[in-house]
């Protein structure tokens, strides 16, 4: 392998081919709710798993085959609702997933070396589909690549219409459980149905909702590229010790998560970073899943959008020049604020097409870091890396593997903020 961090080329002996579920699957139109249909979503998450062994690539076809009968909407494919042109929902037909085999002649442990932080020759591990239209990209990519060493990389790509982080992980793990015990259903029933976050007719929306913003129709809203470009991958690792040294600068008046310090951190990081202009109002907005805070809780086995975001704002110069206490406890009132009918509130107004997610001067953080991704076993072990197989404007707190407690935060930040950024993300005093 060359000593830059650039991967070398995959082979690709055969041309793709389409999974099918294995048995005869429901046909219809599947409903997606107004989480899933935001335009903030319409990208696929791109997930990256490095394992010391490879899984039989017959044994892997064939559970992904049973794993889409469970879950057929993956095997289906977007489309613009009849109803409502600016509406998608899911065509159940049964056609497929897309699932390409490579080889790329390098080890696992040259993968290792080079794996602190993605970079763009990475993509070469996901087959590229060439499409007129983000609906005409299947929901479900895989891409298998076996390494010379015997191991390999497994590469997803999911359409988040469709799931939210809870969501794929749930499908993963049964598509796992699958390979590694064929005879053994998922422990986990998908509930596909997203008619239980249907917005009230007529909408009811008694709150404000800070985290989004309105445009005209047919106008783009991510004047935030002003500054965010171009865009390099950061990467900073926080042990227990470090998170509990951050803690210590709350308490005891103020109780607080591991989350909710490394967000407050890494947004007054990122402000100091940006040298945004001290008057400037600034939003940092964070996912939340809702599962539990709905009234009624949303049904076990739920794999659609079931988070919405948490949304802390102030100015840059508040935010740069306050102490951890007071960002934690912005962090805190967005978390609480997120009711049943506070989210209800947000269902509705999300009925009207020209409101956005508000990405102008804004943080957004995903995290992937209590999701389980890192426990996924096809049969021959746990993977020795996960996480994005790319990075950019959203941060994401991704799990550390063998490392329970840690916490790595990926982040792509402009070329000129990147040594800032890193040396804000370990600087604990705010003194």
């Amino acid at each position: 392998m060359p000593r830059s961090s650039d991967l070398p080329d995959c082979f690709y002996q055969s041309q793709p081919i389409i999974i099918s579920p294995n048995r005869p699957t429901p046909k219809h139109s599947l409903y997606l709710s107004n989480l899933d249909d935001q335009k903030f979503l319409r990208f696929s998450i791109k997930y990256l798993y490095l394992f010391r062994k490879s899984t039989s690539l017959d044994g892997l076809k064939y559970s992904l085959s049973r794993a889409l009968v469970d879950y057929y909407p993956l095997a289906g494919r977007l489309r613009t609702s009849s109803e409502d042109e600016q509406k998608l929902e899911i065509d159940c037909n049964g056609e497929g997933a897309v699932f390409a085999e490579a080889f790329m002649d390098c080890t696992a442990d040259d993968f290792l070396e080079v794996s602190s932080r993605p970079n763009r020759s990475w993509r070469k591990l996901l087959y590229r589909i060439e499409a007129h239209s983000f609906c005409d990209i299947p929901p479900l990519i895989v891409q298998v690549t076996s390494l010379r060493c015997g191991g390999m990389i497994l590469c997803t790509a999911i359409n988040h219409c469709l799931c939210d982080g809870v969501g794929t992980s749930q499908f993963l793990h049964a598509w796992a459980h699958i390979t590694a015990n064929p005879n053994w259903d998922p422990p986990i029933v998908p509930f596909h149905s997203r008619h239980v976050l249907k917005p009230r007719n007529p909408p009811h929306i008694p709150f404000d909702h800070p985290g989004f913003t309105r445009i005209a129709t047919g106008k783009d809203h991510l004047n935030q590229n002003q500054y965010l470009q171009p865009l390099v991958p950061t990467s900073s690792t926080f042990t227990p010790s470090h998170i509990l040294e951050l803690k210590r600068q709350c308490t005891p008046s103020l109780k607080c998560t591991t989350f909710e310090v490394l967000a407050s951190h890494t947004w007054r990081a990122w402000v100091k970073a940006l040298d945004l202009s001290p008057s400037l109002d600034v939003k940092l907005l964070f996912s939340v899943n809702v599962r539990k805070r709905l009234k009624p809780e949303l049904p076990q086995g739920y794999y659609g959008n079931g988070f919405v975001l948490g949304c802390a704002e102030s100015t840059a110069k508040e935010v740069a020049s306050a102490n951890l206490h007071s960002g934690v406890k912005l962090v805190q009132q967005a978390k609480s604020a997120l009711t049943d009918d506070y989210v209800k509130s947000m269902i509705d107004l999300l009925e009207d097409k020209t409101v956005r997610t508000d990405l102008s001067a804004t943080l957004v953080i995903s995290q992937w870091s209590k999701l389980g991704l890192e426990d996924l076993d096809f049969g021959e072990g746990k993977p020795l890396e996960m996480g994005p197989l790319l990075s950019d404007i959203y941060c994401l707190f991704l799990p550390v593997i063998g490392h329970f407690d840690a916490t790595r935060v990926l982040l792509s930040v402009p070329e000129r903020a990147a040594d800032k950024f890193e040396y804000y993300m370990n600087d604990f005093s705010y003194i």
